[in-house]
């Protein structure tokens, strides 16, 4: 799903769209079939028209596609859809921003993935799984020039971002290498941990720990309207994990101990796992809700999901926050 509302309001109000290299599977974020002229330039000719109707399908590199093109630009004098997307997403940052600094407990993932954002340098290659680790990747830690983002989107696969993490790290062994990943994920292949003591590989391993399957959750609850069921999962130590490998390793629980731990993690020359423990019932809302999610969810809780006392608590507090 698109993780930012500007994101979202220039898909809905386009009237052409360029899609580069891009399978972007949420069909339901597009512009509804026959509304916008729509060009798709990508490698695979395979992936034309494979989301959204295309007018004009381009196969090609995109880099030397778009080298291509950008001559072809003419500048418009109406900058007003760009002047409001622009707008729009410097109210979105600043609302990021308010999440990001919640000193509560328990901790909230926007803060630890605030902390990361902020203090990783221009050369750092980042990598994240596919869950609710993408959506707090995606809104918190915002790439700088020079830095290297990776996630899996076609494949869609958890448990992708600490491979994907070695294997940066062999290939730059002198960038910073970060992976962002989910507790679910990171328990599908903790023996990769050797393989980063074994090889003395300095990735910084973040894991946002909720002790449940994120994505499948709110996706119960927010798109079937069912009660949460069978998502939680069986608690790991991942500090006391990385320790047993011989790794460097934190658990941070506090909020306002986030970013001394980011900073001590970076500057440590081997790798380094933090397990932040986060608030399980805060839902990674989507960048507007619509009025069919908002019934599901009343449904859900309607029809007794667990915790779901919490769940509001959580959720009516983050909104109260927004509104100071």
């Amino acid at each position: 799903m698109c993780p930012r509302r500007p994101s979202e309001e220039a898909l809905r109000h386009c009237d052409t769209l360029f899609i580069v290299g891009s399978s972007f599977p949420y069909i339901e974020f597009y512009p509804k079939p026959g509304d916008v002229k729509a060009v798709q330039l990508d490698r695979d000719a395979a992936r034309i028209g494979l989301r959204h109707p295309i007018e004009v399908g381009l196969v090609a590199d995109a880099k030397i596609g778009l080298t291509a093109l950008v001559p072809l630009l003419r500048r418009k004098k109406n900058r007003k859809f760009l002047d409001s997307a622009q707008s729009g997403m410097k109210k979105w940052r600043e609302t990021m921003l308010v999440q990001a600094q919640n000193m509560e407990k328990p901790m909230k993932p926007q803060v630890i993935a605030h902390e990361l954002g902020e203090r990783l340098p221009s050369n750092a290659i980042v990598t994240s799984d596919s869950g609710t680790i993408t959506t707090w990747w995606a809104r918190h830690i915002l790439a700088k020039r020079g830095q290297m983002h990776s996630c899996s989107g076609t494949l869609a696969s958890m448990a992708c971002g600490l491979p994907y993490a070695i294997a940066a790290q062999l290939a730059y062994p002198d960038r910073t290498v970060v992976a962002f990943v989910g507790d679910g994920g990171l328990a599908m292949l903790m023996g990769e941990l050797a393989t980063c003591v074994k090889y003395n590989l300095p990735i910084k391993i973040v894991v946002i720990k909720n002790n449940y399957l994120g994505q499948i959750m709110w996706e119960q609850m927010v798109f079937l309207g069912n009660p949460e069921f069978a998502c939680d999962l069986q608690p790991i130590d991942f500090a006391a994990v990385a320790r047993g490998f011989g790794m460097m390793s934190f658990t941070l629980e506090d909020p306002k101990r986030a970013g001394a731990v980011v900073e001590e993690s970076i500057n440590h020359r081997g790798p380094v796992l933090i397990e932040a423990v986060v608030d399980p019932y805060l839902p990674p809302m989507p960048a507007k809700i619509t009025a069919e999610q908002a019934l599901h969810f009343a449904e859900s809780i309607a029809r007794g999901t667990p915790e779901r006392g919490k769940i509001l608590k959580s959720i009516l507090s983050e909104k109260a926050r927004q509104m100071i």
